[in-house]
């Protein structure tokens, strides 16, 4: 591809001009990207950077599960120009997740699972979540409230309980995932769901669930205790 320079590109047809003319929806996934880079370097232009990220994904819902490694792999994106772009992959990811989040019920594992196994995409490292919610079992709130390895040690029971204190939580669903794939429990999974467990009944907040996530399945520790 040609290197284009936004300066070689007459001023109406430059990517900040259209959306401010059209509106971002009438932009190409490139021009949206070239706005968040921003700029190229003196060897390549931020529409060819652009252009090398897309080649990097099968479709543009692939770009959210994009990693800071991948980004600057490409030559001419540093760790500024992919933080640019991680952080506004992540707000928009926040956005949509706040406004579904008054009407989503949690009521099932199942749902659960669909609901938030992408947050766990291309993950290398356990990331342990609490999931808060209302008395109708509506979503609160979640919380990523560790990451790495998963026992009794690391996951503090404080943390957990503190948010559910503070967003008024009725009850909790806690979370986390296997990098391998495999979900079947370990001996440490089954100490920390025993241990969050006994202290939700003693403060009145029960956490009525400990889901891992594995590629495209899931152990369900209220399913397994209720299917006995």
């Amino acid at each position: 591809m040609k290197n284009i320079l936004i300066k070689d590109i007459p001023v109406n047809e430059r990517p900040r001009e259209r959306l401010i003319k059209y509106g971002a929806d009438n932009l190409s996934n490139e021009e949206l990207l070239s706005i968040i880079l921003r700029t190229g370097n003196k060897n390549v232009s931020v529409k060819m950077l652009s252009n090398e990220i897309l080649k990097m994904i099968n479709n543009i819902t692939e770009l959210k599960n994009i990693t800071l490694n991948k980004l600057i792999s490409i030559d001419g994106i540093g760790k500024v120009k992919a933080t640019w772009l991680l952080a506004s992959l992540e707000l928009g990811k926040r956005v949509y997740y706040k406004n579904e989040k008054n009407d989503v019920k949690l009521n099932n594992t199942k749902k659960i699972f669909e609901y938030f196994k992408d947050i766990f995409i291309n993950e290398k490292q356990e990331n342990f979540y609490a999931i808060y919610l209302n008395a109708k079992s509506k979503l609160i709130s979640y919380k990523l409230l560790f990451k790495g390895t998963i026992n009794s040690s690391c996951v503090h029971p404080r943390e957990v309980f503190k948010y559910a204190f503070l967003e008024s939580a009725y009850s909790i669903i806690v979370m986390h995932n296997h990098p391998s794939g495999d979900s079947t429990p370990s001996k440490e999974d089954e100490e920390v769901t025993r241990a969050l467990m006994q202290i939700g009944k003693i403060v009145a907040i029960p956490v009525i669930d400990h889901i891992i996530f594995g590629d495209e399945n899931y152990f369900s520790f209220y399913e397994y205790m209720n299917n006995k």
